[in-house]
């Protein structure tokens, strides 16, 4: 104690005993302070095996070297869709300005905005080590270049005309995964295609009718006889001028849909795509990539798709062709980033081949290699993985890795490219192979930002040079801890690129969190007015009740952050500040050097010291150490709504509300030094691994009440974890229990009585021997806890003679109370003291009316039997 606390007195922390409260705005302080000393950086003087997560506060203390990464993607088609608009505004296109000035504009927004992210990962408390931050973007990270080269050389990556989503407003495909169906009114168009060499219609129900210049097929099912009979003949599908498309059959028509007559149109539909290539039937785009028809349409060349849907139907109108049309909900494909309707276009992309990229995380996962937490996503992994598509990687858009393919000036082969890491590569390459004269460009798309972003647990690292230090001493990664919506987007894809590029799974345990809802379970969107911007919580509610209130939550399902909630964890905040507060005021002067000596010489560590405590002393402190291991075991198993919940009951209900009173009557009423020490000591002993346990969840507060304390030897966050398996008292446990039971009744019994808080009462304690004798050996601590006379307390082995004069109490077996019902009622005295004057002063009057009414009735009574008497 007499090393005490030097910290606060660097100006960046702040004692309880100068403070009311936590102050949120040394949050900041604090962080900073923590970046500056190095603690963020993984020090290989505390272990050798290291662990990489987001969960490092906790690792730190067990004495690991910890490395948590911090970084952001480039985030493609949104940083762009921001650009854009921006130019707009100005009046100005991307396309006026070139390649190079519209990415040098995008540079300018990124250095702009780009740390806003940075900023609320930093006030959120992450124990990030910033001297290793990563952008996507970032010249060092040579690993993408070097993927997409591995991955082509070993046949992998291919390019084709393939079916994609497209985004006609962004000019881009995205990947299926970034497009989401919603449920949407629609409409349900019923067209006549005429049978050829005949006068029979079959009637095609679509919700697409602009597609119909795209089709290339009517399919009916086998199995139905409406139409079995058109089945291998000719059908002209209308508005074209009289084209013919076949009439074939295919058990993929579902007969309950519509008519049961299907138009098929490859280049426009997912699942007309796929039975056209089974079929082997050809397949006809109509679609520019603005989203207006193209010459394929004829006279509808040139207008917008939705226009023409209006146009179209009017026309078929005016020929007789349209039946009828109906309402119908439809499921309608929108971009997750600029929110239009998709468009199925046949396009020429670049593509990852999954099938054994995907086996490969599949086994992993099911050797063990990985563990997916919670474990009920394990099997949504198993089912995307077995059922993946390639992966469309490139995008037509300007920000992002430009795709590292050159192509031969004058040459269209379907191989008359060049793939190099730049562009002197390519050139070299390509004279090798063309002569000295070729002229060569690069591809014009970028990759997909998820591609960067899939190499990111080994890139960060230094690969591809594997020979690098935080490559071989970090990777594999540990924990890959992210939201459950990402599982495909990412982690799977990292998974596959881990395995694929080094030879190793990127990490070991995914641990997957929910996400963040409003308080009616709402998803936070613009739209409903409900995003809920984190530097805005924890203005008003402090990083560590937002912390702590996320950390409640259960893996994998989502929250619903409510402002009730935050109330709640700011108070627990409050809680434990005048907790450190209470245990600070009543600790001797760092100038006495008996007094601190005393304290020291506790030790609470050695079973013998343990067993030999007072009842509250031994209490608490075997329910800390019982603490420790739960929590101990709960942190590794990774439940960490858990760990909370152990953790603020414990301070809340055993330290706060019953421990630190019991110590009030060390502290303030008993004899002797050396009770007084105790109580110190465990006070002390108790709220620092408190403070310890707390502080992966809220670690701001526990560190500004740590260097508080005295005997402060280094900062909390590279303290050492509280030991496991202390010992403890389990008999210590259960007595107390019932010493509780015993407060707890007496305490309600005097509520149903409306006793006055601050008066003593008596009471008898009848119990067995043995149990007699550690209550009794605590009765000045019932005393204080019960609001009884201290004076005036007995304890014996069978009830007081005056019993039937008593409130009974029976607490638990074996254990009774009594308390004189003298005590515990007085109504004409309560009456008085607390009613108005004229309320007293008139009850009193009736009193006295109803006294005198009395007095006469029994008058009466008595002169009534008296003359009875008489008659007799």
């Amino acid at each position: 104690i007499s090393a005490a606390v030097a910290a606060p007195e660097n100006g960046v922390f702040t004692s309880p005993e100068l403070a009311k409260s936590f102050d949120f705005s040394a949050e900041e302080r604090i962080y900073n302070w923590w970046e500056s000393q190095g603690y963020f950086r993984p020090s290989f003087d505390r272990g050798t095996d290291p662990y990489v997560d987001i969960m490092v506060r906790y690792h730190r203390m067990k004495g690991r070297p910890t490395l948590w990464i911090p970084g952001t993607d480039h985030a493609g088609i949104a940083t762009q869709l921001v650009v854009e608009k921006m130019l707009q505004s100005e009046g100005m296109k991307r396309t006026e300005m070139g390649r190079d000035n519209f990415i040098n504009r995008v540079w300018e927004w990124k250095e702009k905005h780009g740390a806003r992210i940075t900023n609320q990962i930093k006030r959120l408390g992450a124990s990030c080590d910033w001297t290793r931050e990563h952008f996507t973007l970032d010249e060092q990270l040579r690993a993408v270049i070097e993927a997409f080269i591995k991955l082509h050389d070993k046949g992998l990556i291919y390019q084709g005309s393939y079916l994609v989503n497209w985004s006609p407003n962004l000019q881009t495909a995205v990947s299926d995964l970034e497009v989401e169906y919603s449920e949407e009114p629609g409409t349900l168009y019923h067209i006549k295609y005429r049978v050829a060499g005949g006068s029979d219609f079959l009637t095609v129900a679509t919700t697409r009718p602009e597609t119909l210049f795209g089709d290339v097929a009517i399919a009916v099912n086998p199995d139905d006889d409406r139409y079995s009979k058109y089945i291998g003949k000719m059908a002209i599908v209308p508005m074209t001028y009289g084209r013919h498309v076949p009439i074939i059959s295919d058990k993929y028509v579902d007969k309950e849909f519509g008519t049961g007559v299907l138009k098929i149109s490859p280049g426009h539909d997912h699942n007309d795509y796929t039975l056209a290539r089974k079929l082997g039937l050809p397949i006809l785009n109509v679609m520019n990539k603005d989203g207006t028809l193209n010459d394929v349409a004829g006279l509808y060349c040139g207008l917008d798709r939705f226009e023409v849907r209006k146009q179209l139907w009017s026309d078929l109108e005016e020929t007789g062709l349209a039946v009828k049309k109906e309402p119908h909900t439809l499921r309608v494909p929108r971009s997750q980033r600029g929110g239009e309707i998709i468009e199925p276009l046949v396009s020429k992309q670049w593509f990852v081949n999954m099938e054994s990229l995907a086996k490969k995380a599949l086994h992993a996962v099911h050797k063990g290699e990985i563990t997916v937490m919670p474990e009920r996503f394990e099997k949504i992994y198993n089912h995307w993985l077995s059922n993946i598509k390639d992966w469309c990687i490139s995008r037509q858009l300007w920000w992002g890795h430009r795709i590292p393919v050159w192509y031969i000036a004058g040459k269209s082969g379907e191989n008359d490219y060049i793939v190099a890491h730049n562009e002197v590569e390519a050139l070299g390459k390509a004279r090798g192979k063309y002569g000295e004269d070729v002229e060569i460009y690069q591809d014009s798309d970028v990759l997909d930002t998820w591609f960067s972003s899939a190499l990111w647990p080994f890139s960060t690292l230094g690969w591809p040079d594997e020979s690098s230090e935080d490559f071989k001493r970090f990777y594999p990664t540990t924990m890959l801890e992210t939201g459950h919506d990402i599982l495909f987007f990412w982690v799977a894809r990292m998974v596959m690129m881990g395995i694929e590029l080094t030879g190793k799974v990127p990490f070991s345990n995914i641990y997957l969190h929910g996400l963040i809802r409003d308080a009616q379970g709402r998803k936070m969107s613009k739209t409903l007015g409900n995003v809920i911007d984190p530097l805005d919580t924890i203005k008003e509610y402090g990083t560590d009740a937002l912390r702590f209130t996320l950390a409640l939550g259960t893996a994998g399902q989502d929250l619903n952050l409510s402002m009730e909630r935050l109330t709640a964890n700011k108070a627990f905040t409050n809680k434990l500040w005048n907790a450190g507060k209470f245990v600070l005021q009543n600790l001797p002067s760092q100038t006495d050097a008996s007094a601190c000596a005393a304290i020291l010489a506790h030790k609470f560590d050695v079973e013998e010291s343990v067993l030999r405590l007072p009842l509250p002393e031994c209490w608490v402190v075997s329910e800390l150490h019982e603490l420790i291991d739960t929590v101990t075991a709960s942190y590794d198993k990774y439940f960490f709504g858990d760990v909370g919940r152990e953790i603020y009951d414990f301070f809340w209900s055993d330290f706060a509300d019953w421990y630190i009173e019991a110590s009030k009557a060390r502290l303030y009423q008993s004899g002797g030094d050396s009770t007084a020490s105790l109580a110190q000591a465990v006070l002390l002993y108790v709220f620092e691994n408190i403070l310890k346990l707390l502080h992966p969840f809220m670690p701001f507060v526990t560190e500004e009440l740590w260097q508080a304390l005295p005997n402060w030897k280094e900062a909390l966050i590279i303290s050492s974890w509280p030991q496991t398996s202390l010992p403890r008292h389990a008999n210590s446990i259960r007595q107390f229990e019932n010493f509780q039971a015993l407060t707890r009744a007496i305490r309600n019994a005097r509520a149903e009585y409306s006793v006055e808080p601050a008066k003593r009462i008596s009471a008898s304690i009848v119990a067995s021997k043995d149990v007699v004798q550690y209550i009794s050996n605590e009765k000045e601590v019932l005393a204080l806890l019960s609001r009884l006379d201290v004076q005036n307390v007995q304890f014996a082995t069978c009830p007081p003679e005056e019993a039937n004069k008593c409130v009974h109490l029976v607490a638990s077996e074996g254990l009774e109370a009594y308390l004189p019902l003298a005590d515990m009622v007085d109504i004409s005295a309560e009456f008085v003291e607390k009613a108005p004057e004229d309320v007293v002063r008139g009850v009193r009057e009736k009193a006295a009316e109803a006294e005198e009414k009395i007095k006469l009735t029994k008058n009466r009574l008595e002169f009534l039997r008296s003359s009875a008497l008489v008659s007799q």
